[in-house]
């Protein structure tokens, strides 16, 4: 049960995810999470540090696309158009049909393509379901939507049952 809950890698942040590495691990399209993940949730502002990591994934010749349950189209249009990347929104996520979408856009594989987020149960759950790796980053800001708030309360509870129940089983990233 808790394997659907795993990521696949952990980073404290977007802009520490080595592009590079990336691109050794022959990644070719990324489907990232808005809120908390590329900016504050519910700001339109990109910081300086994402705006140069995605320049690094532009320069790698790495497509991306913002997936998001954000449900108001011109915000997450604005946040995408400032990077240059497409974007899906109202996701429901975890539901796959928007990671399907996503990686039909920018046209990579399940093989190639890697999920960021900063949620268990919307961008971690969402891309293992599909067979896609997963990399869970710490949120941005502590500044969220209720619901997520109180998913965040459901999160702790599924990270310290993993601790408990599975540290005798030491997760592998997914074999390519």
């Amino acid at each position: 049960m808790f394997e659907l809950f795993r990521p696949t890698f952990q980073a404290k942040s977007l802009d520490s995810i080595s592009v590079d590495q990336l691109v050794q691990q022959g990644i070719r399209g990324l489907i990232i999470d808005l809120d908390n993940t590329m900016t504050p949730w519910n700001d339109l502002e990109v910081g300086p540090k994402v705006t140069e990591w995605f320049e690094k994934v532009h320069a790698a010749g790495i497509k991306a696309c913002v997936v998001s349950n954000n449900k108001r189209k011109q915000r997450v249009a604005v946040v995408a158009d400032r990077l240059g990347i497409p974007f899906v929104f109202r996701a429901t996520k975890p539901r796959r049909r928007a990671f399907r979408a996503g990686m039909q856009i920018i046209g990579t594989e399940k093989e190639d393509t890697v999920v960021i987020g900063d949620q268990l149960f919307t961008d971690i759950l969402g891309g293992n379901r599909l067979g896609l790796s997963t990399i869970l980053v710490v949120p941005i800001s502590d500044r969220e939507f209720i619901g997520t708030r109180l998913m965040r309360r459901a999160e702790r509870v599924l990270i310290w049952l993993m601790k408990r129940f599975t540290a005798a089983k030491p997760h592998s990233p997914k074999a390519r």
